[in-house]
């Protein structure tokens, strides 16, 4: 008698163990929950402080699995509560990623208004020296013969795909002219006659 009675006080004390600890466990997954929806809510910056759709919807797969980890046999068991909280993490990571893309996609736009162009070093010095060239000829008062010519055909023509790049950036509306190959075309034209007729020389 005695014997089953402490075996009984034995399994009721392990009960009350295992109850105060999956009760425990419970309380500690919904308050890391409750401070993770601040920081996202927080760091998504939504409407009212709203969390994202995905990360609200694990959020209450999490809430809705039991408590009590299902019992299979095996001492490595996967606990479904791990398997729904990997979810919430990716749910969690992609708002995340999602607002810092966001954030880096609007900060490398061109403000309103602004136009932006990719353009290589070499393009750059290309057109620097002839916008510096263009400038000088522009003006009425310039007399001196500031001399600066492309290095060979190839120097040429790689002047002239620049051009028409900073062309090819300007608003259709806002374009001088309709039809941007007619320019490119003039002036890869410029480059033929040139250097073909010099190598007509150089061969006759």
């Amino acid at each position: 008698m005695l014997g089953g009675l402490i075996v009984a006080l034995m399994a009721a004390a392990w009960s009350s163990a295992r109850s105060y600890f999956e009760s425990g466990r419970r309380q500690g997954i919904e308050e890391a929950m409750r401070e993770m929806a601040r920081g996202v809510s927080s760091h998504c910056q939504l409407e009212g402080g709203a969390l994202p759709p995905d990360v609200e919807k694990a959020m209450t797969a999490v809430r809705a699995m039991p408590a009590r980890r299902r019992s299979t046999g095996k001492a490595k068991a996967t606990d479904p509560v791990h398997a729904q909280l990997w979810i919430l993490g990716n749910a969690i990571g992609e708002a995340c990623w999602l607002r810092g893309h966001g954030q880096g996609v609007r900060r490398k736009a061109p403000a309103a208004g602004r136009i932006r162009l990719d353009l290589s070093v070499t393009e750059l010095l290309q057109l620097g020296w002839l916008a510096h060239l263009g400038f000088q000829h522009m003006m009425p008062n310039y007399r001196d013969f500031e001399i600066h010519r492309f290095n060979g055909e190839v120097d040429a023509r790689e002047g002239a795909i620049a051009v028409a790049k900073l062309e090819g950036a300007i608003p259709a509306k806002a374009r001088p002219f309709a039809d941007l190959s007619v320019q490119l075309k003039r002036r890869q034209k410029l480059v033929s006659d040139w250097w073909q007729a010099s190598h007509a020389r150089l061969t006759a």
